[in-house]
């Protein structure tokens, strides 16, 4: 699920300088003998190679026997559609066709077509998840917030670069104004005259930190919020003020925890703390069709399988190695290794070693991803020639 998102130079041309020439002499003037000390003949050291990096082997990538091969194959031929490097494509189409159905057949195909790749030094792995929130379609005293949709007066500014920017459009006496978009406070301090349903605060602001969610009805619909857009600006977490204020341990900045204080504090004191993140998501409506929720690439993510990456690093559809260890948050399981898909992104996914570990819809898997903050150490699987 998205929770997303020229200057021209001119090279001055160099002139080259003319070659001055000099006539030489006719007859040779004799050279005087040299006195003094003889500096010895400058010497070249030799160039010692750089040795290869080695080749790793399937079998150095820690719990890669224990994998569920097969279950990893399948996520990729689930995803691999996406990608758009040929060789990349080239082995999905290969894994698309094999009739591979068992675990030593999968294994066997992964090894034969993939080399592992180490990606820089140690990292970061979290986890999301795809909520599941009551609502209302009326306000009340504990459903306070509106779910917004894409203000009209959004616009996205193309100015070939990767972020577009997203601007307020605001008409003058001298035709329309540009600037950057309000965050989170201005924007919750005006309100809003369409209201797409009405939540409890705490679970719109962890709806839109994933991204998208299902919306449960009082009459049992069920209704998925779907990304719509954000007002640009950076995400930042809530989790380090919230410890640095000494309103949570070190060890337990769960998601869980944080929005149990959220709920516990709810008014001007959990909206100062909420307001500390000036992003802003805007959604949509859609019928819910009981599918996984989609990521950025379009396709639905499977859950544990998945993973959002940094897309100016990574591209969609790649397959990873996730090493992930040493946890730092209290309850989190120790460790999480597995065969991952890149299929979506986010604002709070920044680096080359950082990855965003899909852990499915519901409690539970909220439960879950909310304790996930790994030390990761992150392998590209790149497709053997």
């Amino acid at each position: 699920m998205t929770r997303v998102s020229t200057v021209p130079s001119a090279v001055a041309p160099l002139v080259l300088a003319g070659l001055l020439l000099s006539a030489c002499a006719s007859v040779t003037t004799p050279v005087p003998p040299t006195t003094g000390p003889v500096s010895p003949p400058t010497t070249t050291p030799p160039i010692t190679p750089t040795p290869p990096t080695p080749t790793l082997s399937f079998s150095s990538l820690p719990g890669w026997a224990e994998e569920d091969h097969l279950a990893a194959l399948n996520a990729f031929r689930a995803g691999c559609g996406v990608a758009k490097d040929p060789a990349l494509a080239r082995v999905c189409g290969l894994a698309k066709a094999s009739s591979v159905q068992d675990a030593a057949g999968a294994r066997a195909f992964l090894e034969t077509n993939f080399r592992p790749q180490a990606i820089g030094d140690e990292g970061l792995l979290t986890a999301y998840f795809a909520p599941q929130y009551d609502a209302r379609m009326s306000r009340n005293a504990e459903f306070t917030v509106p779910v917004r949709g894409l203000p009209s007066d959004l616009t996205v500014v193309d100015m070939g670069t990767e972020p577009a920017l997203i601007s307020q459009k605001t008409d003058g006496p001298d035709g329309p104004t540009l600037t950057p978009y309000p965050d989170r406070a201005a924007i919750e301090a005006v309100p809003t005259d369409k209201p797409l349903a009405w939540m409890r605060p705490e679970e719109l602001f962890f709806l839109q930190i994933q991204g998208s969610g299902i919306l449960v009805l009082p009459d049992g619909r069920r209704v998925r919020a779907a990304f719509a857009g954000t007002n640009g600006r950076p995400f930042v977490g809530i989790a380090t003020p919230m410890r640095d204020k000494g309103l949570l341990p070190d060890n337990n900045t769960s998601g869980e925890s944080i929005r149990t204080w959220l709920a516990a504090h709810r008014g001007p004191e959990a909206d100062a703390i909420m307001q500390l993140n000036p992003r802003y998501v805007f959604f949509k409506m859609a019928a819910d069709d009981g599918k996984e929720a989609v990521g950025a690439a379009g396709v639905p993510l499977p859950a544990g399988r998945a993973i959002a990456v940094d897309l100016s690093r990574h591209s969609m559809g790649g397959l990873f190695w996730l090493d992930a260890a040493a946890p730092k948050l209290a309850g989190a399981f120790p460790a999480y290794r597995r065969l991952a898909v890149a299929l979506d992104t986010g604002g709070a996914i920044k680096g080359e070693v950082r990855a965003d570990l899909y852990m499915g819809s519901g409690a539970a898997a909220g439960a879950e991803a909310g304790r996930v903050r790994h030390t990761l150490r992150l392998y590209r699987l790149v497709p053997n020639p």
